[in-house]
């Protein structure tokens, strides 16, 4: 069994800084659970584009509002509390918050082992198997 809580892996390692977003994450690679699970905050005003060319992502959106743009389709959706995005189809999109930060639950498959950014296309680097 894996227990871990929010407030221990705060300021430790396993919190990343970016720009425009900053995550905690709980479990990864190293876990072995076939997936990475992050609570992931997006600062207030950010617009971060993305494009997870080697992970899916699902997303589920616990506090703050904003939107999500689908830039295949040019598709708007809002992200309000209750709110789940899965990126099924390995998206391209932009995540945007409104006037206060954005507080997200993330899961990625093939899970991340940490340290990742994101590269120039928005990306997380693929992971030799």
């Amino acid at each position: 069994m894996i227990v871990k809580t929010l407030k221990s892996l705060t300021n430790t390692e396993k919190h990343i800084h970016s720009e425009g977003w900053d995550s905690v994450r709980l479990l990864l690679r190293d876990d072995k659970m076939g997936f990475s699970f992050h609570i992931t905050t997006i600062l207030a005003n950010a617009e971060l584009h993305m494009h997870y060319k080697n992970h899916l992502e699902c997303v589920y959106c616990i506090s703050g509002s904003g939107e999500i743009l689908d830039k295949a389709t040019g598709q708007t959706h809002p992200i309000a509390p209750g709110t789940m995005y899965a990126l099924n189809l390995h998206d391209q999109h932009c995540l945007k918050a409104y006037d206060e930060p954005m507080v997200m639950a993330c899961v990625f498959n093939p899970p991340v082992t940490g340290a990742e950014v994101h590269d120039e296309s928005g990306a997380y680097p693929a992971m030799a198997e």
